[in-house]
């Protein structure tokens, strides 16, 4: 497991620093469980895959493929989740306001618009 840890990290493009941060712990623990020297906890192994998205059939047993197929409403809800997390002011969250106060009319004009872009 711990080289699939290694593997899942440099995948996502993250330092053991910042892949720490998302999991709560230092870079040292991330490093020591890379190496083997710590085994992995059951509540390491959750929030792993929990936060990375991460298949736990392929991070304990290295079968199937390393990240889970999100259904559409888990990608809505995950984007939701970390859009509630943003700054109040952040682009995210001021285009989701607007969004929200369209009404039926504003939402057909923009289908158009998100259609006519499709076909370019």
């Amino acid at each position: 497991m711990n080289e699939r840890i290694k593997t899942l990290r440099k995948t996502l493009g993250l330092t053991l620093e910042k892949f720490g941060q998302k999991l709560g712990v230092g870079k040292t623990a991330i490093n020591k469980l890379e190496k083997g020297e710590n085994s992995v906890t059951e509540q390491m192994f959750k929030s792993i895959c929990r936060e990375f998205d991460v298949n736990e059939e392929w991070l304990r047993y290295g079968t199937g493929e390393m990240f889970r197929t999100l259904t559409r409403n888990e990608i809505i809800t995950d984007f939701a989740t970390d859009l509630l997390k943003d700054e109040e002011e952040s682009f995210r969250r001021r285009l989701i306001e607007a969004l929200a106060s369209l009404d039926t009319d504003d939402w057909i004009v923009l289908e158009k618009i998100a259609n006519s872009l499709q076909k370019d």
